[in-house]
Protein backbone atom coordinates (compact mmCIF):
# COMPACT_ATOMS: atom_id res chain seq x y z
CA UNK A 1 0.00 0.00 0.00
CA UNK A 2 1.34 3.37 -1.06
CA UNK A 3 2.22 6.14 1.85
CA UNK A 4 0.25 9.39 1.47
CA UNK A 5 2.59 12.31 2.25
CA UNK A 6 0.35 14.61 2.38
CA UNK A 7 -1.38 13.59 5.79
CA UNK A 8 -0.98 15.57 9.06
CA UNK A 9 1.65 13.52 10.65
CA UNK A 10 4.06 13.05 7.24
CA UNK A 11 3.88 17.33 7.66
CA UNK A 12 3.84 17.54 11.63
CA UNK A 13 6.69 15.24 11.72
CA UNK A 14 8.64 17.40 9.13
CA UNK A 15 8.36 20.34 11.14
CA UNK A 16 9.59 18.76 14.85
CA UNK A 17 12.70 16.79 13.15
CA UNK A 18 13.18 20.78 11.53
CA UNK A 19 13.13 22.37 14.62
CA UNK A 20 15.20 19.82 16.15
CA UNK A 21 18.24 19.82 13.55
CA UNK A 22 18.07 22.97 11.93
CA UNK A 23 16.58 25.56 13.92
CA UNK A 24 17.84 24.70 17.48
CA UNK A 25 21.52 24.52 16.29
CA UNK A 26 20.85 27.95 14.64
CA UNK A 27 19.88 29.45 18.08
CA UNK A 28 22.40 27.66 20.07
CA UNK A 29 25.09 29.18 17.93
CA UNK A 30 24.10 32.74 19.26
CA UNK A 31 23.47 31.19 22.45
CA UNK A 32 19.96 31.06 22.76
CA UNK A 33 18.45 28.42 25.05
CA UNK A 34 16.95 25.26 23.33
CA UNK A 35 13.67 25.63 25.90
CA UNK A 36 12.66 29.20 24.43
CA UNK A 37 14.30 28.12 20.92
CA UNK A 38 11.58 25.13 20.78
CA UNK A 39 8.87 27.78 22.54
CA UNK A 40 9.64 29.95 19.58
CA UNK A 41 9.02 27.27 16.53
CA UNK A 42 5.84 26.15 18.04
CA UNK A 43 4.57 30.25 18.41
CA UNK A 44 5.81 30.18 14.69
CA UNK A 45 4.55 27.41 12.85
CA UNK A 46 1.15 27.06 15.15
CA UNK A 47 -2.19 28.00 14.58
CA UNK A 48 -1.57 31.60 15.54
CA UNK A 49 1.41 31.95 13.64
CA UNK A 50 2.24 30.79 9.79
CA UNK A 51 -1.07 28.33 10.38
CA UNK A 52 -3.45 30.93 10.54
CA UNK A 53 -2.04 31.47 7.10
CA UNK A 54 -2.88 28.32 5.33
CA UNK A 55 -6.12 28.51 3.45
CA UNK A 56 -3.81 31.54 1.65
CA UNK A 57 -0.78 29.94 1.28
CA UNK A 58 -1.26 26.48 0.77
CA UNK A 59 2.10 25.49 0.69
CA UNK A 60 2.66 26.60 4.41
CA UNK A 61 0.85 23.38 5.07
CA UNK A 62 3.83 21.40 5.05
CA UNK A 63 6.02 23.92 7.48
CA UNK A 64 2.92 24.44 9.83
CA UNK A 65 1.72 21.78 12.35
CA UNK A 66 -2.51 21.77 11.06
CA UNK A 67 -3.38 19.23 14.31
CA UNK A 68 -1.93 20.40 17.39
CA UNK A 69 -3.80 17.40 19.25
CA UNK A 70 -2.29 15.18 17.52
CA UNK A 71 1.09 16.05 18.92
CA UNK A 72 -0.03 16.40 22.75
CA UNK A 73 0.51 12.75 22.89
CA UNK A 74 4.39 12.68 22.44
CA UNK A 75 4.37 16.00 24.55
CA UNK A 76 2.93 14.05 27.71
CA UNK A 77 5.30 11.22 26.55
CA UNK A 78 8.35 13.33 26.88
CA UNK A 79 7.03 14.40 30.61
CA UNK A 80 7.12 10.93 31.36
CA UNK A 81 10.32 10.39 30.28
CA UNK A 82 12.23 13.12 31.85
CA UNK A 83 10.33 12.05 35.09
CA UNK A 84 11.66 8.76 34.51
CA UNK A 85 15.59 9.54 33.79
CA UNK A 86 15.42 11.81 37.09
CA UNK A 87 14.84 8.29 38.84
CA UNK A 88 17.90 6.66 37.07
CA UNK A 89 19.80 9.60 38.60
CA UNK A 90 18.59 8.79 42.40
CA UNK A 91 18.14 5.78 44.24
CA UNK A 92 15.62 4.85 47.44
CA UNK A 93 17.96 6.19 49.99
CA UNK A 94 18.59 9.54 48.68
CA UNK A 95 14.97 9.72 48.35
CA UNK A 96 14.50 8.73 51.88
CA UNK A 97 16.73 10.91 52.75
CA UNK A 98 14.97 14.48 51.27
CA UNK A 99 11.35 13.38 52.85
CA UNK A 100 11.79 16.19 55.59
CA UNK A 101 12.17 18.49 51.90
CA UNK A 102 9.57 17.00 50.03
CA UNK A 103 6.69 16.48 52.75
CA UNK A 104 7.87 19.53 54.95
CA UNK A 105 9.10 22.36 52.47
CA UNK A 106 7.24 20.76 49.49
CA UNK A 107 3.64 20.87 51.08
CA UNK A 108 4.38 24.37 52.88
CA UNK A 109 5.08 25.67 49.45
CA UNK A 110 2.25 24.22 47.66
CA UNK A 111 -0.34 25.32 50.13
CA UNK A 112 1.53 28.69 51.33
CA UNK A 113 1.27 30.04 47.35
CA UNK A 114 -1.89 28.32 46.97
CA UNK A 115 -3.28 30.32 49.49
CA UNK A 116 -1.68 33.10 48.98
CA UNK A 117 -2.77 33.73 45.08
CA UNK A 118 -6.02 32.21 46.12
CA UNK A 119 -6.88 35.07 48.54
CA UNK A 120 -5.48 37.65 46.44
CA UNK A 121 -7.84 36.51 43.27
CA UNK A 122 -11.09 36.54 46.28
CA UNK A 123 -10.32 40.12 47.26
CA UNK A 124 -10.15 41.01 43.50
CA UNK A 125 -13.90 39.41 43.02
CA UNK A 126 -13.72 35.48 42.43
CA UNK A 127 -15.60 33.29 44.43
CA UNK A 128 -13.48 31.58 46.93
CA UNK A 129 -14.03 28.14 44.81
CA UNK A 130 -12.58 29.38 41.72
CA UNK A 131 -9.93 31.20 43.81
CA UNK A 132 -9.09 27.72 45.42
CA UNK A 133 -8.92 26.18 41.94
CA UNK A 134 -6.76 29.12 40.61
CA UNK A 135 -4.28 28.97 43.36
CA UNK A 136 -3.43 25.46 43.38
CA UNK A 137 -3.31 25.37 39.85
CA UNK A 138 -0.70 28.70 39.46
CA UNK A 139 1.08 27.37 42.49
CA UNK A 140 2.69 24.17 40.67
CA UNK A 141 5.85 24.89 39.13
CA UNK A 142 7.41 23.32 35.98
CA UNK A 143 9.07 19.86 36.31
CA UNK A 144 9.90 19.24 32.62
CA UNK A 145 11.32 22.63 32.50
CA UNK A 146 13.30 23.01 36.06
CA UNK A 147 15.14 19.88 36.10
CA UNK A 148 17.33 19.76 32.80
CA UNK A 149 18.25 23.38 34.25
CA UNK A 150 19.75 22.61 37.52
CA UNK A 151 19.66 18.95 37.65
CA UNK A 152 19.15 17.32 41.06
CA UNK A 153 22.61 17.34 42.55
CA UNK A 154 22.92 21.16 43.32
CA UNK A 155 21.79 23.27 46.09
CA UNK A 156 19.10 24.71 44.00
CA UNK A 157 18.56 21.35 42.15
CA UNK A 158 17.36 19.55 45.35
CA UNK A 159 15.24 22.08 46.61
CA UNK A 160 13.58 22.05 43.43
CA UNK A 161 13.44 18.65 42.87
CA UNK A 162 12.23 18.06 46.72
CA UNK A 163 9.15 20.62 46.29
CA UNK A 164 8.60 19.56 42.41
CA UNK A 165 8.18 16.04 43.29
CA UNK A 166 5.34 16.62 46.04
CA UNK A 167 3.89 18.86 43.06
CA UNK A 168 3.62 15.66 41.25
CA UNK A 169 2.31 13.22 43.99
CA UNK A 170 -0.37 16.01 44.81
CA UNK A 171 -1.58 16.45 41.19
CA UNK A 172 -3.90 13.81 41.26
CA UNK A 173 -5.66 14.48 44.21
CA UNK A 174 -6.21 18.39 43.37
CA UNK A 175 -7.82 17.29 40.54
CA UNK A 176 -10.52 14.59 42.55
CA UNK A 177 -10.86 17.41 45.18
CA UNK A 178 -11.50 20.30 42.96
CA UNK A 179 -14.00 17.47 41.04
CA UNK A 180 -15.71 17.21 44.54
CA UNK A 181 -16.08 20.85 45.51
CA UNK A 182 -18.06 21.37 41.86
CA UNK A 183 -21.52 23.00 42.77
CA UNK A 184 -23.38 19.17 41.43
CA UNK A 185 -21.09 17.59 43.47
CA UNK A 186 -22.09 14.78 46.41
CA UNK A 187 -19.65 13.26 49.47
CA UNK A 188 -18.91 10.56 46.73
CA UNK A 189 -16.13 12.84 45.50
CA UNK A 190 -14.47 13.02 48.84
CA UNK A 191 -14.42 9.07 49.25
CA UNK A 192 -13.41 8.97 45.61
CA UNK A 193 -10.05 10.79 47.16
CA UNK A 194 -9.59 8.38 49.90
CA UNK A 195 -9.96 5.49 47.42
CA UNK A 196 -7.38 6.73 45.07
CA UNK A 197 -4.84 6.86 48.15
CA UNK A 198 -5.61 3.35 48.80
CA UNK A 199 -5.26 2.02 45.52
CA UNK A 200 -2.05 4.13 44.97
CA UNK A 201 -0.10 3.11 47.80
CA UNK A 202 -1.26 -1.01 47.03
CA UNK A 203 -0.12 -0.26 43.22
CA UNK A 204 3.16 1.01 44.00
CA UNK A 205 3.89 -1.18 47.39
CA UNK A 206 3.49 -4.02 44.36
CA UNK A 207 5.56 -2.13 41.74
CA UNK A 208 8.08 -2.02 44.43
CA UNK A 209 8.14 -5.68 45.27
CA UNK A 210 7.09 -7.15 41.85
CA UNK A 211 10.38 -4.61 40.62
CA UNK A 212 13.11 -5.71 42.82
CA UNK A 213 12.42 -8.86 41.46
CA UNK A 214 11.20 -9.04 37.59
CA UNK A 215 13.58 -5.99 36.52
CA UNK A 216 17.19 -7.57 36.81
CA UNK A 217 15.96 -10.65 35.05
CA UNK A 218 14.45 -8.71 32.12
CA UNK A 219 17.44 -6.74 31.75
CA UNK A 220 19.46 -9.85 32.50
CA UNK A 221 18.10 -11.39 29.43
CA UNK A 222 18.19 -8.29 27.16
CA UNK A 223 21.52 -7.76 27.76
CA UNK A 224 22.83 -12.00 26.68
CA UNK A 225 20.97 -10.94 23.42
CA UNK A 226 23.49 -8.04 22.66
CA UNK A 227 20.95 -5.96 20.63
CA UNK A 228 20.28 -2.80 21.62
CA UNK A 229 16.90 -2.60 19.78
CA UNK A 230 15.99 -5.40 22.22
CA UNK A 231 17.29 -3.52 25.68
CA UNK A 232 15.54 -0.61 24.02
CA UNK A 233 12.61 -2.27 23.85
CA UNK A 234 13.03 -3.39 27.47
CA UNK A 235 13.51 0.11 28.73
CA UNK A 236 10.38 1.84 27.18
CA UNK A 237 8.15 -1.22 28.50
CA UNK A 238 9.43 -1.01 31.45
CA UNK A 239 7.89 3.02 31.57
CA UNK A 240 5.02 2.56 29.85
CA UNK A 241 4.20 -0.29 32.24
CA UNK A 242 4.81 1.68 34.89
CA UNK A 243 3.09 4.53 33.77
CA UNK A 244 -0.23 2.40 32.69
CA UNK A 245 -0.26 0.99 36.26
CA UNK A 246 -0.11 4.18 38.30
CA UNK A 247 -2.93 5.83 35.94
CA UNK A 248 -4.95 3.06 36.42
CA UNK A 249 -4.88 3.63 39.78
CA UNK A 250 -5.56 6.85 39.97
CA UNK A 251 -2.31 8.34 40.20
CA UNK A 252 -0.19 10.24 37.73
CA UNK A 253 1.69 8.47 35.20
CA UNK A 254 4.73 10.61 36.11
CA UNK A 255 4.40 8.92 39.04
CA UNK A 256 4.90 5.38 38.01
CA UNK A 257 7.50 7.00 35.41
CA UNK A 258 9.58 7.90 38.18
CA UNK A 259 9.47 4.96 40.69
CA UNK A 260 10.59 2.97 36.91
CA UNK A 261 13.52 5.15 37.34
CA UNK A 262 14.35 4.39 41.18
CA UNK A 263 13.96 0.41 39.97
CA UNK A 264 16.25 0.24 37.95
CA UNK A 265 18.58 2.56 39.40
CA UNK A 266 19.40 -0.04 42.07
CA UNK A 267 20.47 -2.32 39.01
CA UNK A 268 23.81 -2.49 37.43
CA UNK A 269 22.05 -1.69 33.68
CA UNK A 270 20.58 2.52 34.70
CA UNK A 271 23.88 3.67 32.93
CA UNK A 272 23.07 1.84 29.57
CA UNK A 273 19.15 2.30 30.14
CA UNK A 274 19.90 6.10 30.52
CA UNK A 275 22.24 6.19 27.49
CA UNK A 276 19.71 4.51 25.40
CA UNK A 277 16.28 6.34 26.32
CA UNK A 278 17.98 9.95 25.96
CA UNK A 279 17.56 11.13 22.82
CA UNK A 280 13.89 10.00 22.86
CA UNK A 281 13.30 11.99 25.83
CA UNK A 282 14.72 15.26 24.36
CA UNK A 283 12.67 14.76 21.17
CA UNK A 284 9.59 14.39 22.94
CA UNK A 285 10.99 17.60 25.18
CA UNK A 286 11.07 18.84 22.28
CA UNK A 287 7.48 18.68 21.67
CA UNK A 288 6.20 19.32 24.89
CA UNK A 289 8.10 22.83 24.03
CA UNK A 290 6.50 23.07 20.45
CA UNK A 291 3.15 22.87 22.10
CA UNK A 292 3.25 25.51 24.82
CA UNK A 293 4.26 28.02 22.03
CA UNK A 294 1.45 27.02 19.76
CA UNK A 295 -0.92 27.72 23.13
CA UNK A 296 0.17 31.48 22.72
CA UNK A 297 -1.40 33.83 20.55
CA UNK A 298 0.25 37.32 20.08
CA UNK A 299 -2.17 38.68 18.77
CA UNK A 300 -4.43 38.39 22.02
CA UNK A 301 -1.34 38.99 24.30
CA UNK A 302 -1.01 42.53 22.60
CA UNK A 303 -4.79 43.08 23.12
CA UNK A 304 -4.58 42.09 27.13
CA UNK A 305 -0.95 43.14 27.30
CA UNK A 306 -1.38 45.09 30.83
CA UNK A 307 -3.50 42.37 32.95
CA UNK A 308 -1.61 39.60 31.27
CA UNK A 309 1.92 41.36 32.62
CA UNK A 310 0.12 42.64 36.27
CA UNK A 311 -0.85 38.77 36.32
CA UNK A 312 2.27 36.99 35.27
CA UNK A 313 4.22 39.20 37.41
CA UNK A 314 2.05 38.29 40.48
CA UNK A 315 2.10 34.87 40.17
CA UNK A 316 6.26 34.77 39.97
CA UNK A 317 6.41 37.20 42.69
CA UNK A 318 4.26 35.59 45.38
CA UNK A 319 5.96 31.76 44.21
CA UNK A 320 9.37 33.16 44.73
CA UNK A 321 8.97 34.97 48.24
CA UNK A 322 6.97 31.88 49.37
CA UNK A 323 9.77 29.75 48.37
CA UNK A 324 12.57 31.69 49.51
CA UNK A 325 11.28 32.28 52.94
CA UNK A 326 10.91 28.44 53.08
CA UNK A 327 14.31 27.41 52.06
CA UNK A 328 15.76 30.24 54.73
CA UNK A 329 13.76 28.53 57.13
CA UNK A 330 15.18 25.00 56.02
CA UNK A 331 18.62 26.91 56.71
CA UNK A 332 19.48 27.07 52.99
CA UNK A 333 21.91 30.07 51.85
CA UNK A 334 20.30 33.54 51.04
CA UNK A 335 22.13 32.97 47.22
CA UNK A 336 20.76 29.68 46.94
CA UNK A 337 17.40 30.62 48.26
CA UNK A 338 17.16 33.27 45.84
CA UNK A 339 17.71 31.15 42.61
CA UNK A 340 15.63 28.42 43.44
CA UNK A 341 12.70 31.11 44.31
CA UNK A 342 12.97 32.58 41.46
CA UNK A 343 13.34 29.31 39.43
CA UNK A 344 10.09 28.08 40.50
CA UNK A 345 8.40 31.04 40.32
CA UNK A 346 6.26 30.31 36.66
CA UNK A 347 3.74 27.92 36.39
CA UNK A 348 3.37 24.80 34.93
CA UNK A 349 2.05 22.71 32.30
CA UNK A 350 0.31 20.78 34.85
CA UNK A 351 -1.67 23.80 35.80
CA UNK A 352 -2.86 23.44 32.43
CA UNK A 353 -4.46 20.25 33.48
CA UNK A 354 -5.88 21.97 36.79
CA UNK A 355 -7.08 24.76 34.97
CA UNK A 356 -9.23 22.95 32.45
CA UNK A 357 -10.72 20.49 35.62
CA UNK A 358 -11.82 24.11 37.48
CA UNK A 359 -13.35 24.62 34.65
CA UNK A 360 -15.09 21.28 34.33
CA UNK A 361 -16.21 21.47 37.69
CA UNK A 362 -18.36 24.94 36.80
CA UNK A 363 -15.54 26.66 39.54
CA UNK A 364 -14.50 29.15 37.07
CA UNK A 365 -16.05 30.66 33.44
CA UNK A 366 -14.02 29.25 30.30
CA UNK A 367 -12.99 32.78 29.44
CA UNK A 368 -10.95 33.03 32.97
CA UNK A 369 -9.99 29.90 32.30
CA UNK A 370 -8.56 30.64 29.00
CA UNK A 371 -6.57 34.43 30.29
CA UNK A 372 -4.98 31.77 32.87
CA UNK A 373 -4.00 29.29 30.29
CA UNK A 374 -2.31 32.09 28.76
CA UNK A 375 -0.71 33.30 31.75
CA UNK A 376 0.64 29.73 32.25
CA UNK A 377 2.32 29.71 28.22
CA UNK A 378 4.39 33.32 29.26
CA UNK A 379 5.31 31.96 32.49
CA UNK A 380 6.63 28.80 31.00
CA UNK A 381 8.19 30.57 28.42
CA UNK A 382 9.72 33.40 30.78
CA UNK A 383 11.56 30.24 33.03
CA UNK A 384 14.94 29.92 31.25
CA UNK A 385 15.43 33.46 31.61
CA UNK A 386 14.36 33.29 35.32
CA UNK A 387 16.52 30.55 35.81
CA UNK A 388 19.15 32.99 34.60
CA UNK A 389 18.33 36.29 36.36
CA UNK A 390 18.12 33.58 39.54
CA UNK A 391 21.79 32.57 38.70
CA UNK A 392 22.73 36.52 38.67
CA UNK A 393 20.82 37.36 41.82
CA UNK A 394 22.38 34.58 43.32
CA UNK A 395 26.00 35.12 42.99
CA UNK A 396 25.29 38.81 43.93
CA UNK A 397 23.63 38.18 46.79
CA UNK A 398 27.10 35.70 48.07
CA UNK A 399 29.65 37.85 47.00
CA UNK A 400 27.79 40.99 48.87
CA UNK A 401 26.76 38.78 51.97
CA UNK A 402 28.51 35.93 52.49
CA UNK A 403 32.44 35.08 52.94
CA UNK A 404 35.17 37.10 51.83
CA UNK A 405 35.45 39.12 48.57
CA UNK A 406 36.52 37.38 45.83
CA UNK A 407 40.53 37.64 45.49
CA UNK A 408 41.19 40.31 42.52
CA UNK A 409 43.49 38.82 39.45
CA UNK A 410 46.71 38.95 39.96
CA UNK A 411 48.71 40.98 37.32
CA UNK A 412 52.19 40.32 38.44
CA UNK A 413 54.48 37.79 39.87
CA UNK A 414 54.74 34.14 39.27
CA UNK A 415 52.41 31.49 40.04
CA UNK A 416 49.98 28.77 38.72
CA UNK A 417 46.25 29.12 37.47
CA UNK A 418 44.11 25.93 38.13
CA UNK A 419 40.63 26.49 36.09
CA UNK A 420 38.31 24.02 37.59
CA UNK A 421 37.93 23.67 41.96
CA UNK A 422 36.05 20.44 41.96
CA UNK A 423 37.55 16.74 43.20
CA UNK A 424 40.60 17.47 41.27
CA UNK A 425 41.04 20.72 41.15
CA UNK A 426 41.25 20.90 45.22
CA UNK A 427 43.72 18.39 45.11
CA UNK A 428 45.80 19.78 42.64
CA UNK A 429 45.58 23.14 44.56
CA UNK A 430 46.48 21.24 48.08
CA UNK A 431 49.93 19.66 46.56
CA UNK A 432 50.73 23.08 45.08
CA UNK A 433 49.88 24.42 49.15
CA UNK A 434 52.09 22.05 50.67
CA UNK A 435 55.33 22.83 47.75
CA UNK A 436 55.20 26.46 48.54
CA UNK A 437 53.75 26.96 44.93
CA UNK A 438 51.24 30.51 44.68
CA UNK A 439 47.99 29.56 42.41
CA UNK A 440 44.67 31.26 41.76
CA UNK A 441 41.58 29.14 41.22
CA UNK A 442 38.77 29.53 38.72
CA UNK A 443 35.38 27.70 39.39
CA UNK A 444 31.61 28.83 37.99
CA UNK A 445 30.05 26.61 40.45
CA UNK A 446 29.20 29.90 43.05
CA UNK A 447 28.37 27.47 46.03
CA UNK A 448 32.06 25.79 45.14
CA UNK A 449 33.46 29.06 44.89
CA UNK A 450 31.58 29.94 48.36
CA UNK A 451 32.34 27.21 50.28
CA UNK A 452 36.54 27.10 49.19
CA UNK A 453 36.77 30.49 49.89
CA UNK A 454 35.56 30.06 53.56
CA UNK A 455 38.16 27.84 53.91
CA UNK A 456 40.62 29.58 52.99
CA UNK A 457 41.42 29.02 49.32
CA UNK A 458 41.52 32.08 46.72
CA UNK A 459 39.26 30.82 44.24
CA UNK A 460 37.85 33.41 41.48
CA UNK A 461 34.18 32.89 40.33
CA UNK A 462 34.08 33.04 36.57
CA UNK A 463 33.23 31.04 33.56
CA UNK A 464 35.81 30.22 31.63
CA UNK A 465 34.22 29.70 28.15
CA UNK A 466 33.45 33.35 28.01
CA UNK A 467 36.69 34.70 26.67
CA UNK A 468 37.12 37.91 28.12
CA UNK A 469 37.65 36.29 31.74
CA UNK A 470 40.59 34.43 30.16
CA UNK A 471 41.75 37.46 29.38
CA UNK A 472 41.93 39.13 32.96
CA UNK A 473 43.55 35.68 34.29
CA UNK A 474 46.88 37.31 32.17
CA UNK A 475 48.22 34.05 31.45
CA UNK A 476 51.28 35.51 29.93
CA UNK A 477 52.64 36.46 33.27
CA UNK A 478 51.48 32.90 34.90
CA UNK A 479 53.86 30.40 35.41
CA UNK A 480 51.75 27.48 34.54
CA UNK A 481 48.39 26.41 33.84
CA UNK A 482 46.49 23.58 35.10
CA UNK A 483 42.64 22.28 33.18
CA UNK A 484 41.10 20.10 35.75
CA UNK A 485 37.46 20.70 34.71
CA UNK A 486 34.94 17.50 34.18
CA UNK A 487 33.89 18.85 30.13
CA UNK A 488 36.53 17.04 27.19
CA UNK A 489 35.35 19.23 24.76
CA UNK A 490 35.57 23.23 26.49
CA UNK A 491 39.21 21.46 27.91
CA UNK A 492 40.17 20.87 24.21
CA UNK A 493 38.93 24.28 23.06
CA UNK A 494 40.39 26.92 26.11
CA UNK A 495 43.60 24.54 25.43
CA UNK A 496 43.58 25.46 21.86
CA UNK A 497 42.46 29.38 22.40
CA UNK A 498 45.46 29.88 25.45
CA UNK A 499 48.24 28.32 23.21
CA UNK A 500 47.60 30.33 20.11
CA UNK A 501 47.54 33.09 22.64
CA UNK A 502 50.41 32.23 24.86
CA UNK A 503 52.76 30.07 23.42
CA UNK A 504 55.06 29.21 25.76
CA UNK A 505 53.29 28.63 28.80
CA UNK A 506 53.48 25.56 30.38
CA UNK A 507 49.80 23.60 30.09
CA UNK A 508 48.77 20.41 31.80
CA UNK A 509 45.19 19.15 31.54
CA UNK A 510 43.30 16.63 33.21
CA UNK A 511 42.16 13.80 30.10
CA UNK A 512 39.48 11.58 30.45
CA UNK A 513 41.17 8.82 28.35
CA UNK A 514 44.13 7.95 25.49
CA UNK A 515 42.08 9.68 22.59
CA UNK A 516 40.98 12.68 24.55
CA UNK A 517 44.53 12.79 25.32
CA UNK A 518 46.15 12.69 22.26
CA UNK A 519 43.32 15.47 21.19
CA UNK A 520 45.06 17.79 24.02
CA UNK A 521 48.15 16.70 22.59
CA UNK A 522 47.32 18.18 19.29
CA UNK A 523 45.07 21.28 20.72
CA UNK A 524 48.91 22.09 22.23
CA UNK A 525 49.05 21.24 25.89
CA UNK A 526 52.54 20.25 27.30
CA UNK A 527 51.28 17.44 29.28
CA UNK A 528 47.91 15.61 29.15
CA UNK A 529 46.91 12.99 32.42
CA UNK A 530 44.72 10.55 31.41
CA UNK A 531 41.85 9.36 34.15
CA UNK A 532 42.47 5.86 32.92
CA UNK A 533 45.76 5.32 32.70
CA UNK A 534 46.39 6.75 36.01
CA UNK A 535 43.96 4.85 37.74
CA UNK A 536 45.30 1.29 35.89
CA UNK A 537 48.42 2.35 37.01
CA UNK A 538 47.46 2.97 40.66
CA UNK A 539 46.40 0.09 41.15
CA UNK A 540 49.18 -2.26 39.50
CA UNK A 541 51.32 -0.46 42.29
CA UNK A 542 49.13 -1.99 44.78
CA UNK A 543 49.00 -4.89 43.17
CA UNK A 544 52.82 -5.40 43.17
CA UNK A 545 53.49 -3.78 46.42
CA UNK A 546 50.71 -6.33 48.10
CA UNK A 547 52.41 -9.66 46.19
CA UNK A 548 55.92 -8.46 48.04
CA UNK A 549 57.71 -6.53 45.31
CA UNK A 550 60.41 -4.01 46.51
CA UNK A 551 58.25 -0.22 46.82
CA UNK A 552 61.81 0.75 44.84
CA UNK A 553 61.32 -1.27 42.20
CA UNK A 554 57.68 -0.84 42.11
CA UNK A 555 57.61 2.66 41.57
CA UNK A 556 60.23 2.55 39.26
CA UNK A 557 58.63 0.70 36.51
CA UNK A 558 55.59 2.85 37.11
CA UNK A 559 57.30 5.73 36.24
CA UNK A 560 58.83 4.37 33.16
CA UNK A 561 55.20 2.58 32.45
CA UNK A 562 53.65 6.24 32.30
CA UNK A 563 56.30 7.63 30.43
CA UNK A 564 55.93 5.38 27.78
CA UNK A 565 52.24 5.45 27.63
CA UNK A 566 52.55 8.96 27.52
CA UNK A 567 55.08 8.97 24.38
CA UNK A 568 53.34 6.45 22.72
CA UNK A 569 49.52 8.99 22.72
CA UNK A 570 51.93 11.81 21.65
CA UNK A 571 53.33 9.96 18.98
CA UNK A 572 49.74 9.06 17.82
CA UNK A 573 48.44 12.78 17.96
CA UNK A 574 51.79 13.83 15.74
CA UNK A 575 50.99 11.10 13.08
CA UNK A 576 47.05 12.02 13.11
CA UNK A 577 48.47 16.09 13.35
CA UNK A 578 51.20 15.65 10.30
CA UNK A 579 48.30 14.61 7.64
CA UNK A 580 46.47 17.04 8.27
CA UNK A 581 49.09 20.08 8.02
CA UNK A 582 50.19 18.32 5.03
CA UNK A 583 46.66 18.88 3.91
CA UNK A 584 46.60 22.66 4.50
CA UNK A 585 50.44 23.07 2.66
CA UNK A 586 48.91 21.47 -0.01
CA UNK A 587 45.82 23.53 -0.47
CA UNK A 588 47.40 26.51 -0.19
CA UNK A 589 50.19 25.61 -2.62
CA UNK A 590 47.40 24.86 -4.99
CA UNK A 591 45.19 28.00 -4.20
Amino acid sequence: MALRLDNHGFSDALVILGAAGIVIPAFARFRVSPVIGFILVGLLVGPAGLGSLVPDASWLYYVTISDPESIEPFAEFGIILLLFSIGLELSFRRLWSMRRLVFGTGVTELLGSAFLIGLALHLLGQSWGGAIGLGLALALSSTALVLPLVGTTSPVGRGAFAMLLFEDLALVPIIFALGAMAPTASEEGWVGIAGVALRGGLTVVAMYLGGRIVLPRLFAQAARTKSPELFLAASLLVVIVASVATTAAGLSPIVGALLAGLLIAETEYHSEVEVMTAPFKGLALGVFLITVGMSLDLRLIAKNWPSLLAAVVGVVAVKAIVTYLLLRVAHARRGTAAETGLLMGSPSETTLIVLGTAAQAQLIQPSTAAFWQTVTAIGLTLTPLLAKAGRITSRRIEQAGEGPPIPEVETEGPGAVVIGFGRVGKLVSDMLTAHGQRYLAVEANIDAVTEARRAGYPVLFGDVARPELVDRLNLAQARALILTMDDPVLTVRLARRIRQAVPALPIIARARDASHAAELYRAGVTDAVPETLESSLQLSEAVLVDLGVAMGLVIASIHEKRDELRQTIRREAQLTREPRIRRIKRLSETG
